[in-house]
């Protein structure tokens, strides 16, 4: 009460009329459900279908902001997937009883409902019907695979031959130290115990981080579990004396604990920290062909291109330094595991029209979504600090958009690669003026 009521000290009598209006964001013609600890249970925890959840306050500036969002995220995952609000500042308990520490904080309550997740996305409808519809597809994948909804129940045995041990590389004594000492690759090894409550617990949380991080990592992060009680000469190795222990293993250097948090998220940030510490930076590469251009923008989320200035313009010195400040943000935004590309102006013409990029304004920067087929493009300066601003709006889902023109790319033209070298003008012919008298000519004609 304390913010309301000094709101109302400051701003007046009439003032504070008006701010009681904001204690209810939602109304019942909203397609956001407002929940409350009196009928939480039964909407969300208790539910079969996927809830996006707000804990919201009613005095809180961002809340404002996100209440327009979230009305237009609701409408449009109406029947598909369930978006509610609840008034924190109103239901302590049930914030406090998901740890809502600031606001608004938002949760993803899947399969498992005892598990939310935090959603870290951006704050626009877009941004957060994709997140809904991409956790919506996990789950249904996972419930085709047999899993029981976004992750294994947590009741099977790692024995039981569920879907969930797909990921997970089982170690034993025999087994590990060909697999993971010798191994390129970054290892996470869970050392469990079946009877061990805990490991039972984190079971279904592995399995799916393992899952996640294969794809990401494409396996140069690995998941795996070893059970101590069997394998007791790795246990005794590695002076496992609780469970679950995490260990991480990296060629040449010592383990050490995993020591972060125990859902997939966590497990999978962890992850993706330690691929992009090891991973070497995205490869820069000139769109010479249709297959550069779409492979890289199909196995990427973003493809990030450049349409750098003529070779004449700028001359080799001035192309690399263009290079460099791509390569530094590629290795900067190497965790996000981005397509690079780039382009001569005047080479990929079509492309250019196609983002709005459209023969003038060099250097220029587009980032592509090819699967939706929409770009953004660079407003600020070509330079390591306006890229940087660029890229970290992209990051949080940030920035507007507009669609490719045509909703595919154009034809691109094959050319040859830049040889590294100056440009150089095209020769022109010698023009043979021995046999023209100029005395003869008309000056009127001049």
């Amino acid at each position: 009460m304390g913010a309301r009521a000094v709101g109302c000290l400051w701003w007046g009598t009439v003032s504070c009329t008006l701010f009681l209006v904001v204690n209810s964001l939602y109304s019942a013609s909203d397609d956001v459900i407002e929940l409350t600890p009196t009928n939480f249970n039964k909407e969300v925890i208790q539910s079969e279908n996927l809830w996006l959840v707000e804990f919201y306050a009613p005095w809180c500036g961002h809340c404002q902001r996100l209440t327009p969002e979230w009305k237009k995220a609701a409408t449009a995952l109406k029947g598909v997937v369930k978006v509610g609000a609840v008034d924190a500042d109103k239901h302590q308990s049930l914030g406090g009883q998901y740890g809502v520490r600031g606001f608004p904080t938002i949760k993803i309550f899947g399969a498992n409902k005892n598990k939310a997740e935090d959603y870290q996305g951006g704050r626009t409808s877009d941004a957060i019907v994709d997140a809904a519809l991409s956790a919506l597809r996990s789950l249904v994948k996972d419930r085709l695979s047999g899993r029981s909804g976004g992750y294994s129940s947590g009741k099977q045995s790692r024995e039981s031959g569920g879907g969930d041990k797909r990921d997970v590389i089982e170690l034993t004594d025999d087994s590990f130290d060909k697999n993971v000492i010798n191994s390129d690759d970054v290892w996470m090894v869970e050392f469990y115990a079946p009877w061990c409550g805990h490991c039972k617990n984190l079971e279904p949380e592995w399995a799916a981080a393992a899952t996640e991080v294969k794809e990401q990592t494409k396996g140069k992060v690995k998941l795996a579990a070893v059970d101590a009680t069997v394998n007791q000469m790795l246990a005794s190795r590695y002076g496992i004396r609780g469970f679950p222990t995490i260990k991480i293993f990296q060629k040449g250097e010592d383990p050490v604990d995993y020591d972060g948090g125990r859902t997939r998220s966590d497990i999978v940030s962890r992850a993706l920290d330690l691929f992009s510490d090891n991973a070497p930076p995205p490869e820069l590469l000139e769109i010479i062909s249709e297959d550069v251009l779409k492979n890289t923008c199909d196995a990427h989320q973003l493809c990030i291109i450049s349409v750098l200035p003529h070779i004449l313009d700028t001359g080799a010195s001035g192309r690399n330094s263009y290079l460099d400040v791509m390569l530094k943000m590629a290795e900067k935004y190497k965790k996000k595991m981005w397509g690079w590309l780039w382009t001569e102006a005047g080479a990929q013409s079509d492309l250019e029209s196609s983002l709005g990029i459209g023969g003038f304004g060099y250097p220029a920067m587009a980032a592509v979504n090819a699967r939706k087929m929409k770009f953004a493009l660079l407003k600020g300066s070509f330079s390591e600090q306006g890229i940087n601003e660029f890229l970290r709006e992209l990051s949080v889902g940030r920035g507007s958009t507009a669609p490719v023109a045509g909703g595919a790319f154009p034809k691109i033209h094959s050319v040859e690669p830049w040889d590294g070298k100056d440009g150089e003008l095209p020769v022109e012919d010698d023009i043979d003026l021995s046999d023209v008298d100029l005395d003869d000519w008309d000056k009127d004609e001049l």
